[in-house]
């Protein structure tokens, strides 16, 4: 499973040194250029390639979108299209949202597989993942379990939500961001949210 990784600031060169240790070949990419890229990847993500970020989607079996909220709406929808994409972007409104960051995200890249994840963990406290139980949350079965594998083998322990819209339990203000915890006590929190 090749994998792309969108965003080049703190969680994206992480999850891409996670991916690489795990053995999945892994692009990344940022909005600047590829070339600027290429160095901040040599030293954060040796053996990751950098690219634009159209390229680093067309070859990905798997994308990881790290970019701030702000830049997601800068991407180009198609370019997703019949792609798993993890959402691990945060969103801090300034007052309560109709819709989950995640249900924004799949209405804007229609034809991808969304599957909210990675985004309540702090890009400091990801390494090592150590089997830290982590969220996810989406729709198609064949795109969490694809997802699943992904946090598998990078040392997480992949514990499933529910659909897309329970990935509001996963986002800022939940009982669950930013917590460290097994498994057992991530159920306990997510069954008592939802």
């Amino acid at each position: 499973m090749r994998i792309a990784v969108l965003g080049a600031g703190h969680v994206g060169p992480v999850l891409a040194r996670l991916a690489l240790a795990a053995g999945y070949p892994v692009a990344v990419a940022g909005s600047g250029d590829p070339a600027r890229i290429a160095m901040i990847t040599e030293f954060l993500a040796p053996g990751a390639v950098a690219l634009a970020a159209a390229d680093a989607v067309a070859d990905a079996d798997l994308v990881v979108l790290a970019i701030p909220w702000h830049r997601f709406g800068t991407l180009e929808p198609g370019m997703f299209a019949g792609k798993v994409v993890i959402d691990a972007m945060n969103h801090w409104p300034p007052a309560a949202e109709p819709l989950g960051t995640s249900e924004e995200v799949a209405a804007r890249l229609v034809g991808a597989h969304v599957v909210k994840t990675l985004n309540h963990v702090a890009y400091q406290d990801m390494e090592p993942p150590d089997g830290r139980a982590i969220g996810l949350a989406g729709d198609s079965p064949a795109a969490l379990d694809a997802v699943s594998e992904f946090l598998s083998r990078i040392g997480f322990e992949p514990v499933p939500v529910g659909p897309l819209t329970a990935g509001r339990l996963l986002e800022p203000g939940s009982p669950v961001f930013g917590v460290d915890a097994g498994r057992p006590d991530f159920e306990k929190l997510a069954k008592e949210m939802s």
